[in-house]
C-alpha cells in the first residue's frame, strides 16, 4: 500500500486493541447480566439468623468509562434493584433497595490470538446501597438486624457467581484468530469460476501483438533482403 502508515507490530496490536476492545463492545458482554431476575430467600439474616429475608428485583443496564493506564480497562458500574421482605416472627416488614456495583473489567491478551475481559468482582463493602424501609418499624429493624449489610453481602456473592457461569465466560472471550478467518474467507482471492478464461485472455492478447508488430522478424531474424551491388 503505496500511502498506508507502517508502524511495528508491537504498535499494530496496541492500537488494534484499543479499537477492538471499545466501550460499546465492554457494555456489551457485562449486558449478559441485564434484566436477568434476581429470586432469593427466604434468607437468615441479623443475631442469630433468627430474621428471615426474601428478595425479589433485577438486574439494569450497565454503565463504563475507561481507566487511564497502559493496560485496555473499564470502570462499570451495575445497577441493581431489589423489594424485599424480613419476615421476624409475626411481622413483615418491606425494604426496597438500589444498589451500585462496581466492576472492573481489564483485556488480556491470551494464546491462540483471543482476547479475555477479565473482571473484578467487587468486596460486599464496595457494594453501594440505598435503602428505603417502608414504615417506622422497617427502618428500626433494619438497625437492628442490619440489612443493608447483609445486601452487601449476597449481592456481592451473587455478582460473582454469575460472572463464572459458561454462558457469561463465553461472551467474555473474543476470539480473534476465528473472526480473522471467517474474514479472510470471504475477502481473500479465489479461484476463477472459468479456468479457460486465463489462457484464453492470454493467446488473443498473444495474437493481436503479433499482428500488430513485426515480433516474428525480430524472433527469426528474418529481415527482407538486400540488393545486390
Amino acid at each position: 500500500m503505496e500511502h498506508a502508515e507502517q508502524f511495528p507490530y508491537e504498535e499494530f496490536g496496541r492500537r488494534f486493541f484499543a479499537l477492538a476492545v471499545t466501550e460499546e463492545r465492554i457494555l456489551a458482554g457485562v449486558n449478559t447480566l441485564a434484566g436477568q431476575p434476581i429470586d432469593v430467600g427466604p434468607l437468615g439474616v441479623g443475631p442469630g439468623k433468627l430474621a428471615k429475608v426474601t428478595a425479589k428485583g433485577h438486574i439494569g443496564a450497565a454503565t463504563a468509562r475507561p481507566i487511564a493506564g497502559d493496560a485496555i480497562a473499564y470502570r462499570v458500574t451495575l445497577p441493581v434493584e431489589l423489594t424485599f421482605e424480613v419476615h421476624l416472627q409475626l411481622d413483615r416488614h418491606r425494604f426496597h433497595a438500589e444498589l451500585e456495583v462496581p466492576l472492573i473489567l481489564t483485556a488480556l491478551a491470551m494464546e491462540e490470538l483471543k482476547i479475555f475481559i477479565d473482571v473484578a468482582p467487587p468486596l460486599p463493602n464496595q457494594v453501594r446501597v440505598k435503602l428505603r424501609a417502608e414504615g417506622l418499624r422497617a427502618t428500626l429493624l433494619n438497625r437492628v438486624v442490619g440489612v443493608d449489610t447483609e445486601l452487601q453481602r449476597f449481592v456481592a456473592k451473587y455478582v460473582k457467581r454469575e460472572l463464572s457461569k459458561p454462558a457469561v465466560l463465553g461472551a467474555r472471550t473474543i476470539d480473534v484468530l476465528k473472526a480473522v478467518e471467517s474474514a479472510w474467507t470471504s475477502v481473500a482471492p479465489q479461484p476463477s469460476a472459468e479456468p479457460g478464461t486465463i489462457a484464453a485472455d492470454l493467446s488473443g492478447a498473444l495474437e493481436q501483438e503479433i499482428q500488430q508488430s513485426d515480433l516474428i522478424s525480430e524472433l527469426t531474424g528474418e529481415f527482407p533482403p538486400t540488393s545486390d551491388a
